[in-house]
């Protein structure tokens, strides 16, 4: 049975919030809460260059439960857009991407990233980037599947590396 997966509103943006704060809580990263994160998420969201997708069931009154159960949300997908120099498309990057440890293993990443493709090629997107860690196994393993690659041009060619400095 695969995930529902929907594009988050505004008025899902503390459920986004909250999913993200306990990914960052999860791996030891810095956050600074959950409100301020769901705060930001909708000044995002209403400036059109960002699209979060959220896995998991709608009350039947529209929005989602509350958030922090698993009924609330069980995944976050969280996609940035910006214009391509090397064509008339969009470029994607997969800024987050998770899944709550107690829904893992049942399809939902597999389900959110098969969503996230599909929406940001009707975005007009002709390229998906992101970056992981080379010690998580079980997503890079996902991304490969899906044809993603840290291999420049081809199988077998050189390493590609992904750098990051704090301003």
């Amino acid at each position: 049975m695969s995930a529902r997966v929907e594009l988050a509103r505004e008025s899902d943006a503390h459920l986004v919030g909250e999913l993200l704060h306990r990914f960052n809580t999860e791996f030891g990263d810095p956050t600074p809460g959950a409100e301020r994160l769901a705060d930001r998420v909708r000044e995002l969201l209403a400036g059109g260059q960002t699209s979060v997708l959220l896995a998991g069931p709608r009350d039947e009154d529209g929005p989602r439960g509350a958030g922090g159960s698993s009924r609330g949300a069980d995944g976050v997908a969280v996609l940035r857009f910006r214009p391509a120099i090397f064509s008339e498309a969009l470029e994607c990057y997969l800024a987050e991407l998770y899944v709550v440890p107690e829904r893992r293993e049942r399809g939902i990443g597999r389900e959110l990233m098969r969503r996230a493709l599909e929406h940001a090629r009707e975005r007009g997107a002709d390229y998906m980037d992101l970056c992981t860690a080379e010690s998580d196994i079980a997503a890079r393993r996902l991304y490969e599947s899906l044809g993603f690659s840290n291999r420049e041009g081809r199988a077998d060619g050189p390493l590609n590396y992904y750098y990051e400095r704090k301003l």
